[in-house]
Formats: structure tokens, C-alpha cells, sequence
């Protein structure tokens, strides 16, 4: 990587990190904390208040993409964290489930990360714009880690309200980051070709892996909704899932210089295929572990260690093929698009996990987890073969 490529991706990856501290802030505790509020002993109303975040996001992910490319990537950056400040606040002030649902609602508005991904993929060359995924990817994951383990406290010292309300400081200071750390972004982007809109929708692989980012999300959000549970029952108190969580997200890191081997070796595709095996791998071992009641510390942390490391390989690798095989004149588009389907798929996770652990219980929820992995494998076994 050259000096501005360096400095992009750490700017970028500052603004990601940031802004999904706040958001997995609150996810290891959500579902344990909704139920001091009004409301808060329905499970597919604390699941729905989950997962709204999603369906805001993913009704203006597009919008705000297609804006990046003709208003410029940093001016929709800073309206859209503008936006999710005001949403962490109006939940830390929340009095109901409702009233939380409302504020995760305005988080979801602030749907900046196609806009983010568009400007980084514009300052990055095709040749590392893997490894600087992998980058914005790292730094997502050492945030989940960190918020695994300073939620708990946080939330015995504040509750939700405390989390909310850094969350929305966190915002803020990533509109400082796009101010004043970003490099400036390229010419304006109203002066590029169009190009034809409907050209990302006749991409046979782009809708591969825009089904991926679906399931890979409704997976991931679908799963918390019964995992602390799970920890809980094994007799880990909830002040110390972290030492579950920490380790299997930092061990999962050690096998990310793979995939960049792989992808040197043209052999990306496969290294895709073996991340969502990895995912099919530890939906169906939780399901059992659920259903056979052997759901013990251990076998559960090895079961999530299995799913970050399908996990962190994919938000790396995924993002990065969008980029390259797009048309560069709708590159934010296509992003719009592929976040538009990631920000569907955390809604779809938080309503399905939380009307499944109320009807079937546990192991009903990673049955069908398991079965929408198998069907992802299934549709990405047919992607084309990615060069080098």
C-alpha cells in the first residue's frame, strides 16, 4: 500500500470503528437489559427492537449511495452519522421498548456505510483493496471484542441509557475524523459517467454476493438473540460472557493472513466457499448444543470461535469484490445496493431470532440459521472463478 492509500484506510477505518463501537455496545446486553423496560418481556418485541435499525438503514442505505456519487462521499458521510448521534440520544432517553425501538429506528437512518466503502474503494487500487477491507474489517472486530467486554460493566453502571448515549459520542467523533483526518476525497463525482443503474442488478455475481451479505447479517444478529442466553443457562454470568467473546474474536484474527494468501494465489473463491462452510459449520454445532443440552462453556466458545472466523473473512473479502466488479461509475451504487441487503439482513435477524426463541425456542432459531447457511453455500458455489 502507498502512504495515501495507508492514510485513507486508517481514516476510514477510524469512522467504521467508531460507529460500530456504539452498535455493538449494546448487542451482547440488549436482550438482557429490554427487560427492565415497559414492554420489555416480549422477546419478538425486544427482537424487532433489535433488528429495526436494519430496515431504516436498508430503505435509505441506497439512497445515500447513489448520493455519494453525485454529491460527494464525505458531505453524505457526516449527514448520515448527524442522523445516527440523534438516534443513540433519542434511545438513551427512551422510557419503553417502543421508545427504544424508536431511537434504533433514527440509528438506522444514518446509513453512511456505502458511502464509506465507495470513498475507500475510490482511494484504494483493485491490487489492495482486499487488504484494505480486511483493515476496515479488523477494526470492526477488535470493536465487537472491546464491546464484549466493556458492555457489561457499562451497562451494570448506566444500563442502556449510559450505552446509548456514548454511542452517540461516538458518532460525533467520527464526523470529526471525515472533517479533519480523511484525505480529501477524489473529483466531484457528478462530472464521472452515469452509467445505467439497472447494470447492477444484471450482475449475476453481484447478486451472489448480495444474497451472501443477507444471510451472513440475519445470521449474525438472529444467533445474539439466543447465544447470552445460552451462556447464561451454562452458568457464565452475563458480567462475564467477554471471556468467552474475547478470545474467539481475537483467535479468529490469527487465520485472516490466509485469506490474503489465498487471494495472491487466485484462489478466492475457494477461500469463500470455506468461510460460509464455517458459518453452516457453527449454526448447526449451536443447534445441537441447544437441542442435546450440552451447551457448556466450552463447546459454545469454540462454536463462535468457528463462526468469526467465517465471520471476519467474509466482511473482508465480500465488500472487496463488490468494488472491483462494479462499473466505476456506479460503485457507490452497487455499494448502496450491497448494504441496502446487509442492512435488511439485521433486520430480518433481530425479527426472525426474536418471533423463533418465542415459538420454537433455541434450537428452532439455528435450525433455520443452519438452513439459510446451506442455501448461501448452495448459491455461491456457482460464483465465477476471482483472478489474482
Amino acid at each position: 500500500m502507498t502512504a495515501p492509500e495507508r492514510r485513507a484506510s486508517g481514516a476510514l477505518a477510524l469512522i467504521f470503528a467508531l460507529r460500530m463501537l456504539g452498535l455493538f455496545l449494546v448487542l451482547p446486553v440488549f436482550a438482557l437489559e429490554a427487560r427492565r423496560y415497559p414492554g420489555g418481556g416480549d422477546p419478538a418485541l425486544v427482537g424487532l427492537a433489535m433488528g429495526i435499525y436494519g430496515l431504516t438503514q436498508a430503505v435509505l442505505q441506497l439512497p445515500f449511495g447513489l448520493a455519494s456519487d453525485r454529491l460527494g462521499r464525505k458531505r453524505v458521510i457526516v449527514a448520515g452519522l448527524a442522523v445516527f448521534a440523534l438516534g443513540s440520544f433519542a434511545a438513551a432517553a427512551a422510557g419503553s421498548v417502543w421508545g427504544l425501538l424508536i431511537g434504533r429506528a433514527l440509528q438506522g437512518a444514518g446509513a453512511v456505510s456505502a458511502a464509506v466503502t465507495a470513498l475507500l474503494a475510490d482511494q484504494t487500487r483493485d491490487a489492495v483493496r482486499t487488504k484494505a477491507m480486511a483493515l476496515v474489517g479488523a477494526s470492526i472486530g477488535l470493536m465487537f471484542a472491546l464491546a464484549l467486554v466493556i458492555a457489561p460493566p457499562l451497562a451494570a453502571a448506566g444500563g442502556l441509557p449510559l450505552l446509548f448515549g456514548l454511542t452517540g459520542t461516538l458518532a460525533l467523533a467520527g464526523i470529526a475524523v471525515v472533517l479533519w483526518v480523511a484525505p480529501p476525497e477524489p473529483a466531484h463525482h457528478a462530472d464521472r459517467p452515469r452509467g445505467r443503474f439497472a447494470d447492477v442488478f444484471r450482475h449475476a455475481d453481484l447478486l451472489r454476493l448480495n444474497a451472501g451479505v443477507f444471510i451472513l447479517h440475519t445470521v449474525q444478529i438472529a444467533m445474539w438473540v439466543a447465544v447470552p442466553t445460552l451462556l447464561v443457562r451454562a452458568g457464565l454470568d452475563k458480567a462475564h460472557h467477554w471471556q468467552v467473546y474475547l478470545p474467539a474474536v481475537l483467535a479468529s484474527f490469527v487465520l485472516m493472513g490466509g485469506l490474503f494468501a489465498l487471494e495472491r494465489r487466485g484462489r478466492l473463491r475457494a477461500a469463500l466457499r470455506g468461510a460460509v462452510a464455517l458459518v453452516l459449520l457453527s449454526q448447526a454445532g449451536l443447534g445441537l448444543a441447544a437441542a442435546g443440552g450440552w451447551a457448556t462453556v466450552a463447546p459454545l466458545g469454540v462454536l463462535l470461535f468457528v463462526f468469526f472466523c467465517g465471520f471476519n473473512a467474509l466482511e473482508a473479502s465480500q465488500p472487496s469484490l463488490v468494488s472491483r466488479l462494479a462499473p466505476a461509475a456506479l460503485r457507490g451504487a452497487a455499494l448502496g445496493v450491497y448494504n441496502t441487503l446487509q442492512s435488511l439482513g439485521l433486520f430480518a435477524g433481530g425479527a426472525l431470532g426474536g418471533a423463533l426463541v418465542k415459538w420454537s425456542g433455541a434450537p428452532g432459531l439455528f435450525a433455520a440459521t443452519s438452513a439459510l447457511a446451506l442455501a448461501w453455500l448452495a448459491v455461491t458455489w456457482g460464483l465465477r472463478p476471482v483472478g489474482r
